[in-house]
Parts: structure tokens; C-alpha cells; sequence
């Protein structure tokens, strides 16, 4: 079973240049998590990944600023792994939606996926 949490939007100061430190930026994620169920079906939010929980979390990684879109994305995957031993595998993609490059049209996208060891 998957859940996914697509086109999610943040504001954030996340970046390597000073513009992006200071002015902030929009961020949208897209995340899919592979589980597997306790139960053939699923009829309780005990027995699946709540995702009201998973966007909270979400929220207060993307909270902080960090440099670099590599670490927020394993950040973000590493956790939702942590926090919930029904997912198997995770896979996380943030996209800047400005680069504060003169002449650069378009957005930059990071993404990971990682499986439970």
C-alpha cells in the first residue's frame, strides 16, 4: 500500500546564498510512503500511517532553514522511517520554485528515496 502527500507548499529560508537566506523562498514536496499494513484491510487510522502526523513533522523539518535541499530531503525520509514503524520505503522530492540565478528560468528539484534496513 502507499500513501502519498503530493504538492505540498512551504516558505522557507532554506539555500546557500544570501538571497535565499534573507528573502526566503517557496518549496513544494511530493512524498510517497510504501507500507504494509498490519491487516488485510485497513478500516482504523491505528493500522496505517496517519498523514496528518507525517505533515506535522514535515512542517517543523522544513521549519528550519537549512542549506542545502539534500540534507532536508534525507532529513524528511530518515524520519518518517523513525517515527513509523509501518513504512518500508520512503521517497521525498523537494522543488525551490525561485533561483535567485540572473537569467535562470525554472525550478531545481532534489529528491531521495530510502527502504528500511
Amino acid at each position: 500500500m502507499k500513501i502519498y502527500l503530493t504538492d505540498l507548499e512551504f516558505f522557507g529560508f532554506h539555500g546557500v546564498y544570501e538571497a535565499e537566506k534573507k528573502i526566503g523562498n517557496s518549496f513544494h514536496l511530493d512524498i510517497v510512503i510504501d507500507f504494509t499494513p498490519p491487516v488485510k484491510r485497513v478500516e482504523q487510522l491505528d493500522q496505517t500511517i496517519d498523514y496528518v502526523q507525517v505533515y506535522k513533522k514535515v512542517q517543523s523539518i522544513m521549519d528550519v532553514p537549512t542549506p542545502l535541499l539534500e540534507t532536508l530531503v534525507d532529513k524528511i525520509a530518515s524520519q518518517i522511517l523513525s517515527d513509523h514503524s509501518m513504512a518500508d520505503k520512503v521517497f521525498v522530492k523537494i522543488t525551490k520554485q525561485k533561483l535567485y540565478i540572473p537569467y535562470f528560468e525554472g525550478a531545481t528539484s532534489v529528491s531521495i528515496e530510502k527502504a528500511r534496513k
